[in-house]
């Protein structure tokens, strides 16, 4: 299911082409015809959920003509791929930035959830819900408690009990209220309430959603500091940058892969110059800032996180160099770890909570098509380049052919624009210039750009900082533009409207 014919779908047994923004009318559809077609796992609901009738209410308007009309996928194709999911022997739904970067980026994943929970299609061997990552170690950043409202191991911050072995641990008191996350900050950097910043390993200058409004509230930061391997177009903003050991080959310390599989990294490279371990700058700036740790030490910070955190209890340095690598929740240093996270559901008694289904409603992009900008603009990534090239623009790659604009060739036969053609691309929030490329995998009416050459084509100039409210994600993948030619002198010429 994507809005693109990608390569990926290109060996898909079956290609759902929805229109961009759609995906909750799409699931919410199939969710009715599982249920009237009588292929729900009715055992599986009455034993491991909850709100299923609530749920099925819910879903109940969205007929499969209903959802044609709003998603553009053939009624017939929706209640095929709808069946095989319902009555196969094991299933998975995978899905990455193009269902998170929405503005209603936790509603579009609630759906696919509720889809798995419909089936029985989750804590069992080959089936379940798998958000796939898009960089290394962002699942253990999250174990670790690299988010707004959790401790390690995704222990709630607003909880006393849970909050309460971290303040004896480390001997303060743990503000009892989540933080901000990443759009939020933005937010508060404009009004004036975050006034220093410390980054790491982030680009946000670059990478996020309306360039042009990031960059000014960087700018109006007091104090800017920046930790990395590479100058960054932020790094270049802040006051201090301390240049960081690259993790992957220069560290010690572990790395969790998206099956919560917990493994070792090892020191292979002293870090070359000036450049410093994390855990090392870390430790430094703790010491300048009146609080002595001690000698920085991956494992010993391990032990802590073990300590602390249930789920990582039984995953010694000992067993991972015997055992090769070990999947939390592992409990103690006899447990083996889980191969399925959700595997509790189908146990007699149900141990924990009962999943709870959650009735979502489709919610269009937020920037609307108009006669003005008429094309629906995209956002991704190209196989052999990262985020926004500070990793991978320096480097030649036979694969890599810089940035552009990416029109159907309906579209571009209709505009009369041919391949490598410089056109200008507008929307409501600034322009870029960009060379057209025709990509049969796209309909008429879709373009497609990337964030990863934003030295030369700063895409993120374009898109839109709507965010979802839960999950601070903005709308990367729905901005409405306009594509004008530009005459001979390199001004903008006539707009190609969608309809000409």
């Amino acid at each position: 299911m994507d809005p693109r014919r990608t390569a990926s779908a290109a060996w898909a047994d079956l290609w759902l082409g929805l229109d961009v923004g759609s995906d909750i009318a799409l699931a919410n559809a199939m969710g009715r015809e599982i249920i009237e077609a009588g292929l729900h796992h009715r055992r599986f609901i009455e034993h491991a959920t909850t709100g299923f009738a609530e749920y099925a209410a819910s879903v109940a308007p969205w007929t499969l003509e209903r959802a044609e009309r709003e998603t553009g996928v053939p009624a017939d194709a929706i209640r095929e791929v709808a069946h095989a999911y319902a009555t196969a022997g094991r299933a998975m739904i995978c899905w990455t930035l193009g269902i998170t970067e929405h503005h209603n980026a936790v509603d579009n994943v609630l759906a696919l959830i509720d889809l798995g929970l419909l089936t029985g299609h989750v804590g069992r061997y080959g089936s379940g819900l798998n958000p796939l990552r898009g960089q290394n170690n962002v699942q253990g950043g999250g174990d670790m408690g690299a988010l707004p409202d959790r401790l390690p191991g995704f222990q709630h911050v607003e909880d006393d009990a849970l909050r309460a072995p971290f303040e004896a641990a480390w001997g303060v008191t743990i503000p009892p209220r989540r933080g901000w996350h990443l759009s939020a900050m933005f937010e508060a950097m404009e009004r004036g309430d975050l006034t220093s910043l410390y980054v790491i390993g982030e680009n946000p200058a670059q990478s996020e959603a309306d360039q042009g409004k990031a960059v000014r509230a960087l700018g109006g930061l007091d104090t800017l500091v920046v930790q990395d391997i590479f100058l960054t177009k932020t790094a270049e903003l802040a006051d201090v940058v301390l240049p960081a050991a690259a993790a992957w080959a220069e560290t010690e310390g572990t790395v969790t892969n998206s099956e919560r599989r917990v493994q070792r990294v090892r020191r292979a490279l002293a870090p070359p110059g000036e450049a410093r371990d994390d855990l090392d700058i870390v430790f430094a700036l703790a010491r300048r800032l009146g609080a002595d740790w001690g000698e920085p030490s991956a494992e010993r910070v391990w032990d802590e996180v073990r300590r602390l955190s249930p789920v990582h209890a039984g995953i010694s340095y000992a067993r991972l160099e015997a055992e090769g690598g070990l999947q939390w929740p592992c409990h103690d240093e006899s447990h083996p770890g889980e191969a399925f996270l959700h595997g509790r559901l189908w146990e007699e008694p149900l141990r924990g909570r009962p999943a709870p289904f959650v009735a979502v409603e489709h919610d269009p992009p937020v920037d609307a098509l108009d006669d003005d900008y008429p094309i629906r603009l995209t956002t991704g990534r190209r196989l052999d380049s990262y985020n926004t090239g500070v990793q991978t623009a320096g480097y030649r790659s036979p694969l890599r052919r810089g940035e552009s604009i990416d029109l159907s060739p309906e579209d571009a036969a209709r505009w009369r624009v041919g391949d490598g053609e410089r056109v200008r691309v507008v929307s409501r929030r600034g322009s870029v210039e960009a060379p057209v490329r025709v990509d049969e995998g796209l309909r008429p009416g879709l373009a497609f750009m990337t964030l990863h050459f934003q030295d030369d084509v700063p895409t993120n100039v374009l898109t839109i900082d709507a965010t979802d409210p839960a999950s601070g994600t903005a709308e990367f993948k729905a901005t409405a533009i306009r594509v004008e030619r530009l005459g001979p002198d390199g001004q903008p010429g006539e707009p190609l409207a969608a309809g000409t």
